[in-house]
Parts: C-alpha cells; sequence; structure tokens
C-alpha cells in the first residue's frame, strides 16, 4: 500500500505542471491587447476600441442594465460617447488565466482608476480568433471597501426605489 501511494504521489506531482498550462507570449500578447484596448478608449478611437472585441462581443456596465452586445447598441453607445471623448482608465495588476488548449483566457484588471479617481475592477474573457486574441466580454464593476459596503447598498437601494417610482 505504501508503495501504491507513493507510486500515486509521484506521478500527480510529475504531471501537474503539465495539467496547468503556462502560455507566456500569449500572456505577453494579451496584456498588449488590453492595453490597447484601453490607450483606444483614451484617444476616442472607435474603430480600434471595437476592433478588439469578437462579433458576438459583449460589454457589461456599471449600472444594473448595462449589458451591450456589441451590435447594435454597443457600438451605437461608443460612437456617440466618442464624438464627445472617450474615457480614461489605467489599469494594473493584470491576472490572467487560460483554458487547457490555450484558446480561450479571462482576466482581471485589480485596480483601474479614471480621470477622477474612482476605482474600478475589469474582468472578462478573451477568445483566440484567427491567430489573435479578441474580447467576448468585458466587465466593468465599482470597487467598494467591504467596511462602506452597507452604505452604499443603502445608496443603491434609494436609488432604486425613486427610480421605480418615477415609473
Amino acid at each position: 500500500m505504501r508503495n501504491f501511494l507513493f507510486g500515486f504521489l509521484a506521478v500527480m506531482l510529475l504531471t501537474s505542471p503539465a495539467m496547468s498550462q503556462s502560455f507566456p507570449e500569449d500572456e505577453k500578447a494579451i496584456i498588449a491587447v488590453l492595453d490597447d484596448f484601453h490607450d483606444a478608449a483614451a484617444k476616442a478611437d472607435k474603430d480600434r476600441y471595437l476592433g478588439h472585441f469578437t462579433d458576438d462581443g459583449v460589454f457589461l456596465g456599471t449600472d444594473e442594465w448595462e449589458r451591450w452586445p456589441l451590435k447594435p447598441e454597443f457600438t451605437e453607445y461608443v460612437a456617440m460617447r466618442f464624438a464627445k471623448g472617450g474615457w480614461s482608465y489605467h489599469s494594473e495588476n493584470k491576472k490572467i488565466s487560460f483554458s487547457k488548449d490555450g484558446t480561450v483566457a479571462w482576466f482581471d484588471e485589480t485596480s483601474i482608476s479614471n480621470r477622477n479617481g474612482g476605482r474600478f475592477r475589469g474582468s472578462g474573457v478573451l477568445e483566440k480568433v484567427n491567430g489573435q486574441w479578441k474580447v467576448a466580454q468585458y466587465v466593468l464593476s465599482f470597487l467598494v471597501y467591504n467596511e462602506v459596503g452597507s452604505e452604499v447598498g443603502k445608496i443603491i437601494a434609494d436609488e432604486k426605489a425613486k427610480r421605480e417610482a418615477q415609473n
């Protein structure tokens, strides 16, 4: 039994690196895609920004109703917003993981600061399409310290009640 257990552990230790795939070149490429994605937004470069999405990409914004399919809704929104100037985010601390076959990646950017110092988290999924990494889903969320979470929750509940009363 001891030999079996030792053999089993040895096999697990020797094969585990193969099970947790690492794709360093793809990771660099994804970081470049995300950096260019944010740069295009800051420069209000609509075509470059939208070009980072898959054809069926989705952007999930911070408002409850904001689930923007790329076509036509998000494309129209970006055109309208970029006509007035883009938005500026500085991403930090990107963490990227890959599917076993290396064709899908998911990420989070743990801190994104906009012009007024607000802190957000960007997260999402990228797919490798014809050798290029494309954003299939991008999620933008506010970062809220746990200590003020209940206060923020109350503000949101009050705003929701106010809006429902208006309808």
